[in-house]
């Protein structure tokens, strides 16, 4: 068996019961967290021969940050109760394997602190009702060292959870989420998520930033046009982890037509969502990704061996996706087409 395959398995036996949940949780009924990775296995590959694979290029950039190989790690919350160090743990581990770090706005780490440990990080913030809040937010992450900001726009509200008994909050301790919550006497009703936001959003944030700006949560060829229209860097195709509207199309299934809508731009795609091996990944790069992010797999990993345990999941499936280029055919991730993969197999 993968080592990558027992993570899961031996993150709940370290665990409380309620935070492995929360980890692992879709939305609702658990149909599109059900789906994601079926989504990605049920490509097939039309692999060239006769190419000179003999050496194989992972390397890449990432709005212009060079990377080792294209396998971002998503933004996530509840860090500290992964590992102690929470995201302080997952930074050195990201920053080992020569990758990006996703860094949520709920974080239990400081951004001065993220920025000590050198790892290249982009926010991912939530623009909530109290615009103050958020302005305050970035303007702080941007003193900090981030190189980019992650829109999420997908949460209008927070999709529903069906949890029973006890759950990730009741065990929440003070300093383990929202660190950088800026002071201030703020209500609910200030921290609830924007509903009435615009693509105009997008610029306001670059010019109050000075950086670009990646939007996540983008699941149509439509809105991805609307997103590179207002001014947009980049987009992260993704259902979030499954955990807002259930029955949301997978990320899988939705990234073709997203490529294909701001192909010849300067936009750069992303995907996350259900991605667990290099052949996986190979698809997503093939069909128009230039990186790819993973979410969960990056907290087990985290709860497993630490930040050694990050760094080893970034470097296993790196291996991984070495070694399907060879068996495609293909030397590097930027010479990869969609011609390469089919939406089904043999029936």
């Amino acid at each position: 068996m993968r080592w990558i395959d027992t993570l899961e398995g031996a993150a709940a036996g370290k665990l409380p019961e309620a935070v492995h949940r929360y980890f692992r949780q879709g939305s609702a009924g658990g149909v599109s967290v059900g789906e994601a990775t079926v989504a990605w296995s049920s490509y097939r590959f039309r692999p060239r021969v006769l190419n000179d694979v003999s050496t194989i290029s992972l390397g890449t950039t990432v709005l212009g940050t060079p990377v080792d190989a294209p396998i971002l790690v998503a933004p996530s919350t509840m860090q500290r109760m992964a590992d102690p160090d929470g995201e302080i743990a997952m930074a050195r581990g990201v920053s080992a394997a020569g990758s990006v770090l996703g860094v949520s706005s709920n974080a239990g780490t400081t951004f001065a602190e993220l920025g000590t440990t050198g790892v290249p990080w982009w926010l991912q913030i939530y623009v909530v009702r109290n615009r103050e809040i958020t302005l305050r937010m970035l303007d702080a992450a941007v003193a900090a060292g981030a190189r980019a900001i992650v829109l999420t726009v997908d949460t209008p509200v927070v999709g529903r959870k069906e949890d029973e008994g006890e759950t990730v909050w009741d065990l929440a301790q003070p300093g383990q989420l929202l660190a950088n919550l800026p002071d201030g006497d703020w209500t609910d009703a200030d921290l609830a998520k924007a509903d009435d936001l615009n693509p105009d959003v997008i610029g306001r944030l670059a010019e109050r930033t000075g950086l670009p700006v990646v939007v996540k949560g983008v699941l149509r060829g439509d809105d991805a046009r609307r997103c590179a229209d207002a001014g947009a860097a980049g987009i992260i195709v993704s259902n979030h982890g499954g955990r807002q509207l259930d029955g949301s199309v997978a990320t899988a299934q939705a990234l073709p037509e997203v490529a294909e809508a701001v192909a010849g731009s300067s936009l750069e795609v992303y995907v996350d969502g259900g991605i667990r091996r290099g052949e996986h990944i190979l698809a997503a790069l093939a069909l128009g990704a230039r990186a790819v992010f993973v979410g969960r797999p990056a907290l087990w990993a985290l709860t497993v061996g630490s930040s050694g345990g990050v760094t080893r999941l970034l470097s296993d499936l790196a291996e991984e996706l070495d070694h399907t280029l060879r068996l495609v055919g293909v030397s590097s991730p930027s010479s990869l087409t969609p011609d390469l993969v089919t939406s089904a197999g043999p029936r």
